[in-house]
């Protein structure tokens, strides 16, 4: 989808570096790739939970950054515009998934 619009959310984007952030989301394939490779040649079950592990933590990572982006900028711009509330919503319930997993 190339429009940065959508009806329910408004204008967005990624105001941090999106190339980084893709960069990190393809090492992240290429790990989850790697696992397969391990699981398919039968790699020791502690060797895979360790790269499974790892994979989480570079995904929750991510899910950080782009947290942290959305407050910088949805919520604050919200917030400048005289509306939070959903915005806030929207980013306490986001935490709440990310502290659930």
């Amino acid at each position: 989808m190339s429009d940065d619009t959508t009806p329910e959310h408004g204008p967005h984007g990624y105001s941090g570096d999106k190339a980084a952030l893709l960069g990190r989301l393809r090492r992240i394939e290429g790990q989850i790739r790697g696992l397969q490779r391990m699981v398919d040649e039968d790699t020791y079950c502690i060797d895979v939970l360790t790269q499974i592990s790892a994979a989480k933590s570079a995904l929750h990572a991510v899910a950080v950054g782009l947290l942290e982006d959305h407050l910088a900028h949805c919520v604050v711009d919200a917030a400048r515009a005289g509306d939070p509330s959903a915005k806030v919503k929207e980013a306490s319930d986001a935490i709440a998934r990310l502290v659930r997993s």
